[in-house]
């Protein structure tokens, strides 16, 4: 029987907003926390935030938050006897897992075989086929040649997808329609698996039309107790990246939420799981649905589980870390409201959903009932080149969807951000869009629906818009001159997310 541990000090090996949410949950449980940032993070929130903070390297990743020696020699330099990796960087590195454990320091997340066995699309579906999963048809096996992509082809037919088995985010992934467009497919999907994850290694499976991606969470503790915390819709994607999502999806019955349920449970315990985890399906318009992957770690979009459950998802990780049991039991869990929440990217998505840089010369996040802004940027602030142009995370609550639509787009049009090209429009553009409303959309959504013209009505500024960037032009100017001045922009510009505001 384990026994619980008493965590003291946790030391977050990641940046910017998802940093900070882990940290604000930590210091709620009397636990100290510390951060670890690069040259650009030097002066970030996050840092700032923590309760030690240690510099780690130059500003690439490469040099800074993926260099696990530096993670755990900042650990240990500090006393911390966990590590939360948050998403992205080490989060599913099982080697970075072991390496923790090696060391004596708690990993806030699975044990490092199930991220070895999740992390591989292959391994992930051999193992979970004797617990009775629906799996897309397919190979079960790498590809090695064009030759026997062709024999594939043949038996399951066409449209089919090949697909990274290390992949994920869409790279070494390639939809062929047809025999002739196999070949330069073939080469191009295990090319880019190769410069992406240093692993040729693809497989195919037939390609599934209109599909929706739903995503069940889980928790599982080391006592054996696995629950499922409903479903969330991740379907409005760009480059097979999402961008919007929501609990509860639109289309699920109450016996099609149970089964998906219960198969995301029989995926936990086919690895022996321990920790949150996120199993995502594929759902036809059939209303059948086929296990896609596992990802081993806390999601991007898990408040929007957070706001229809009431359960703080890092607050159970910890909790699991230390040996304690689920706090609760399946039937405990109630689905409550509705949630949205919206990806705030700087890019721009007139022009292909380009990344932005630049200052942010004007950031005012919403307030108000049902509204929750995870982020870790500040005004002021520039924007670096070197991670992931999230700024944001916009989530909205109400007591149903069309309600968390409406308030969604409130919130939106309240957001205030000036010097960097960024989503929002979009987003408000999407969840207001007919078959968003109605429900009837698929992972499509981008390509049938959205053109970048759009969003150019929005584009032009108007006299009085152009006076208060030419104001903010003047304070950044005296900010130059006096870089140890405090910025405060106390004028009252609403919406500027909509124009195109580089100053």
């Amino acid at each position: 029987m384990p026994t619980t541990r008493p965590i003291e000090k946790i030391l977050v090996a990641n940046r910017g907003e998802i940093a900070l949410r882990v940290m604000r949950t930590a210091k709620e449980m009397g636990i100290k926390t510390v951060a670890v940032y690069s040259d650009a993070d030097r002066d970030a929130r996050f840092a700032r935030f923590a309760d030690e903070a240690v510099h780690i390297g130059p500003s690439p990743s490469s040099q800074s938050y993926l260099v696990v020696d530096k993670i755990l020699q900042a650990a240990a330099r500090t006393g911390a006897d966990a590590i939360h990796p948050g998403y992205g960087f080490l989060s599913e590195n099982a080697a970075f897992a072991q390496a923790a454990e090696a060391a004596g320091i708690r990993f806030i997340g699975p044990k490092p075989h199930a991220i070895e066995t999740m992390g591989s699309k292959l391994a992930a579906k051999e193992t979970v086929k004797p617990f009775d999963v629906p799996l897309v048809p397919g190979t079960d096996h790498p590809i090695e040649s064009v030759e026997a992509a062709r024999e594939v082809a043949e038996k399951i037919g066409f449209p089919l997808l090949i697909k990274a088995s290390a992949g994920g985010g869409g790279k070494g992934m390639r939809i062929v329609r047809a025999m002739d467009e196999l070949e330069n497919s073939f080469e191009r999907a295990v090319s880019e698996a190769v410069n992406a994850f240093g692993d040729g290694a693809v497989f195919i499976e037939r390609f599934v039309t209109s599909p929706r991606h739903i995503e069940i969470q889980i928790l599982a503790d080391e006592h054996g107790n696995v629950v499922h915390l409903f479903e969330r819709e991740c379907s409005i994607q760009r480059r097979h990246q999402k961008v919007v999502e929501e609990a509860p999806s639109a289309v699920l019955t109450p016996e099609l939420r149970h089964a998906m349920g219960q198969s995301a449970i029989e995926v936990a315990k086919s690895c022996q799981y321990v920790g949150a985890g996120t199993v995502e399906f594929l759902l036809d318009d059939q209303n059948r649905y086929y296990f896609l992957e596992m990802n081993t770690r806390l999601q991007v979009e898990h408040p929007v589980t957070e706001c229809i459950t009431n359960v703080d998802l890092v607050r159970e990780q910890i909790r699991i870390a230390e040996g304690h049991p689920l706090s609760f039991s399946q039937e405990d869990l109630s689905i409550r409201g509705h949630a949205i929440e919206i990806r705030v990217y700087a890019e721009n998505a007139r022009e292909g959903f380009l990344p932005d840089t630049g200052t942010l010369h004007r950031y005012q996040p919403p307030t108000g009932p049902g509204v929750r802004v995870d982020d870790g940027v500040e005004q002021g602030q520039e924007i670096p080149i070197h991670y992931d142009p999230m700024l944001a995370k916009l989530v909205v609550f109400a007591q149903d969807r069309e309600s968390a639509i409406d308030r969604c787009i409130q919130a939106i049009d309240a957001y205030e951000i000036a010097g960097v090209s960024t989503t929002l429009d979009f987003g408000r553009f999407a969840i207001d869009h007919p078959a968003f409303r109605s429900g009837k959309f698929d992972t499509h959504f981008v390509e049938e629906h959205f053109k970048p013209e759009f969003l150019n009505r929005s584009a032009d500024l108007t006299a009085e818009e152009l006076a208060e960037l030419a104001v903010a032009l003047v304070q950044r100017t005296k900010r130059s001159a006096a870089p140890s001045a405090q910025y405060s922009d106390q004028h009252p510009a609403r919406g500027l997310w909509r124009k195109r505001a580089k100053l």
